[in-house]
């Protein structure tokens, strides 16, 4: 059997260190725009929470070892000339280190306990480990010291201030060498006991790795390459089914933005399709997991909380079009049925609880339920008619409209088709000036214009649009493109930002619907542009959650999944048509 490779190292400051199913990873990143200067277990139960402090050690001094950490999807390692710590995942919940000629400093992160907060720390005699229980995660946190000794343990059953954690290091009768096991767990567990060697530990990662790239990515070659990297982005972010995460979930980070939004996950599920077709199922499956009453999705999903105050832009019809087509299976019946009744509900969502009386085009009660926050087409008004809304809503007719055509359902098919070219021609009557389309104001009814890309995203229609306004936006769109992609407002507007969110920076889904938009359009060179320029983008400054148009820098989270998925759905491409 050829031995797995192990796969592209990266920078923790960029990307942390999990495994898939982790609900945690190794990061010196513990909250937005905060770094610290030592490695921690990072929990992502009950929210983003650093529990464990783990600093090297000069096992001589007791001092803190000067050590160039290093990190590939298999192992991660600190190390110097002297010694070297390996830490490895076994399992989702179990992480196994080992090391030699450095100490390690396992310690709560968490300085003091209260009733409510921080994490106690004592020695379970039952298990003859020590056991870290964190009230941030509502789990515990056990070390197993398998080899070598325990030095200098404080802060045992201690309340309030303390130091709570312990050093593991040699005793000088392994060879110099000591083996450690840190657990993640709820209420109780057998004790520890290890069942492989910790080179077994790290050769099985290596290959639960490889086979999800080889099975994500098989058509990577020298031309794509960052596509290995993004998916180790994916896959280290995938979470196992628990709390309100009904199904194998990829977060959009294992950073702070630790959620599935209810939109981002359909790019997610895009590029996982081909070949992990029942993940990508349970990418595009879960927000409608928890669907609410009035058919609405919720904004967004995580361990233990679901927000339904905004929602976010039915481009689901846009994203089952093309997952139907990526699935290597066509959908059973049963789950055709199910899903044309998921994507009606949403649907009626929109064309009910958000059509003014009277009025033919949905409206967006924010700019937050479009996705763009903040985008400047939201300025004049928030509660906003808009173009792109209208042609996300119009494809997720048409795709209704498939659906019941396949399930039998021809009078619906119908009914779907109608109200499809019903909002068209009001788009385009009411929103489309001529030369641009605009925004209006749902109870205002005033008009305006920006230069936001938003305002741009009717090319999503592609085929569906008359000739004549898809080559308008398409020249417009061009205005837009930097030397690093799609920047979300004009470089030339009174209004860019540099680092404003939806005011100036490159985002991923914007790219790859636009993308989609244009090539469907007939405006292969400019899609293809577009994808060059995305690619090189990722290739140069990694997967961040969004980049500073002008300069390349990636921007906020610096281990964002959609961005990733993006990456390879445009390589993907790219590498098929050429």
């Amino acid at each position: 059997m050829t031995a797995a490779r192990p796969g592209p190292a990266f920078s923790l400051h960029d990307i942390p260190f999990s495994a898939y199913g982790s609900w945690f990873g190794i990061s010196p990143v513990l909250a937005e725009q905060t770094h610290a200067e030592d490695l921690h277990l990072v929990s992502h139960q009950n929210g983003m929470h650093a529990v464990l402090r783990l600093v090297p050690l000069d096992p001589t001094t007791g001092g803190r070892a000067d050590t160039r950490v290093t990190a590939t999807p298999s192992l991660l390692s600190w190390g110097n000339d002297h010694g070297r710590i390996d830490l490895a995942y076994e399992s989702p919940d179990t992480v196994r280190l080992r090391g030699k000629g450095t100490a390690q400093r396992v310690s709560a992160a968490a300085p003091t306990l209260t009733p409510f907060t921080g994490t106690y720390f004592f020695r379970d005699p039952a298990a003859g480990a020590y056991v870290f229980t964190s009230y941030e995660t509502g789990r515990r946190y056990r070390l197993t010291v398998l080899s070598g000794a325990v030095r200098d343990a404080s802060g045992g059953q201690a309340l309030g201030s303390a130091d709570r954690g312990l050093t593991i290091t040699t005793d000088h009768g392994h060879g110099g060498t000591w083996e450690a096991a840190i657990e993640e767990f709820d209420s109780g567990r057998r004790p520890y006991r290890a069942r492989a060697a910790f080179d077994e530990v790290v050769a099985a990662a290596e290959r639960a790795f490889a086979d999800f790239a080889d099975t994500v990515a098989p058509w990577r070659s020298s031309r794509t390459p960052a596509a290995e990297l993004a998916a180790y982005v994916l896959w280290s972010a995938t979470v196992a089914p628990a709390g309100l995460v009904t199904r194998p979930a990829v977060l959009m980070s294992k950073h702070w933005m630790d959620k599935v939004w209810s939109w981002d996950h359909c790019f997610n599920a895009l590029a996982l399709a081909p070949g992990a077709p029942a993940l990508a199922w349970d990418q595009f499956s879960l927000p409608f997991d928890h669907q609410d009453e009035s058919g609405a999705l919720p904004d967004s999903v995580t361990h233990s909380e679901v927000l339904y105050n905004f929602v976010k832009p039915p481009i689901h019809g846009w994203t089952l079009a093309h997952l139907r087509r990526r699935l290597p299976e066509p959908l059973g019946h049963a789950e055709l049925t199910a899903t044309y009744d998921r994507l009606r509900r949403w649907t009626d969502f929109w064309l009910t609880a958000r059509r003014a009386p009277g009025a033919t085009l949905p409206h967006y009660q924010h700019g937050n339920d479009s996705g763009w926050d903040n985008a400047t087409t939201f300025d004049p008004e928030r509660v906003v008619v808009t173009a792109d809304l209208s042609a996300f809503l119009l494809l997720q007719l048409r795709e209704l409209a498939a659906l019941a055509t396949e399930l039998g359902r021809t009078d619906e098919a119908r009914g779907w088709t109608r109200t499809a070219e019903t909002i068209q021609t009001a788009m385009l009557d009411q929103l489309w000036s001529g030369e641009r389309f605009l925004a209006r104001g749902a109870d205002s009814g005033d008009t305006w214009s920006s230069a936001s890309l938003l305002d741009l995203m009717p090319i999503v229609l592609g085929e569906h649009l008359p000739e004549n306004i898809a080559k308008t936006l398409a020249t417009r769109i061009e205005a837009h493109l930097t030397p690093y992609g799609l920047a979300t407002e004009l470089p030339t507007s009174p209004h860019y930002r540099p680092d404003g969110y939806w005011r100036g920076p490159i985002w991923a889904p914007a790219t790859v619907l636009i993308e989609d938009g244009l090539r469907r359009s007939g405006h292969q060179r400019l899609a293809d542009e577009i994808s060059a320029r995305f690619r090189l983008l990722c290739e140069t400054h990694g997967f961040a959650e969004n980049f500073d148009a002008l300069t390349g820098t990636g921007l906020r989270d610096r281990a964002y999944t959609w961005t990733a998925a993006a990456y390879l759905l445009l390589a993907e491409g790219h590498a098929l048509r050429n």
